[in-house]
């Protein structure tokens, strides 16, 4: 079964939003462009997510579709759980299509942008698997850290039968091109398992092998 969510917006994090943006250091200057690209944006932008729940093999793999996904990155995120919960998560087109318009007026504007777009759809799905978390709690049972193709050692072409099993264009209007681009661009899928354990996992940039990545905290 493929559940669809249409969240509240989670609350900003502006912080996050200078780091996407490469922004270091106090600048009033960048806090008022900021402060004007989260006016200009709150009103078009959507918080949606799908998602369905799946088993976990006995040799911790994933059957997600026609795949059978065994990786070192997932196996350490839910090892020990015996489901997972699969998830795609947009914050909508007409977002996308704010930044295409600044790029060509104002590039200073579709940088912070671009930026925004970022930490809105982190925050999206901090706020699903928060909501997750709460109802999860009610059995004894709570997630583990998520992680995302492209991540670790996961592949991209994941995505292929992600967006099959979730039907993504249908649930919440996000597609995938031939290059395994997702539109639109600020969106994310994700697998996320449940545990019993008390032991708290936290994503960080420590368990990433992309040591170049310019927001690697």
């Amino acid at each position: 079964m493929i559940r669809t969510l249409t969240l509240d917006a989670p609350e900003w994090d502006k912080r996050e939003i200078m780091r996407y943006a490469r922004i270091r250091g106090a600048d009033n200057r960048y806090e008022s462009l900021i402060d004007q690209c989260i006016g200009e944006a709150q009103p078009i932008l959507t918080y949606r997510v799908c998602s369905t729940v799946l088993p976990v093999c006995t040799d911790g793999s994933i059957l997600i579709g026609n795949a059978c996904v065994q990786s070192q990155t997932i196996g350490k995120a839910i090892r020990g759980c015996e489901h997972v919960i699969l998830f795609a998560a947009t914050v909508g087109a007409p977002f996308d299509r704010l930044i295409a318009r600044y790029s060509r007026v104002e590039p200073s504007k579709a940088l912070i942008f671009q930026a925004i777009g970022a930490e809105r759809v982190e925050s999206l799905c901090d706020a699903f698997c928060a909501q997750i978390s709460t109802e999860l709690s009610k059995t004894g049972k709570r997630l583990t850290r998520r992680v995302s193709p492209g991540y670790g050692d996961i592949a991209l072409s994941l995505q292929k039968e992600i967006f099959a099993v979730l039907d993504c264009p249908r649930k919440i209007g996000l597609t995938l091109d031939q290059s395994l681009l997702m539109s639109p661009s600020k969106s994310v899928t994700a697998i996320v398992g449940i545990t019993d354990s008390c032991e708290e996992q936290k994503a960080s940039c420590a368990d990433c092998d992309k040591t170049d990545c310019a927001y690697r905290k």
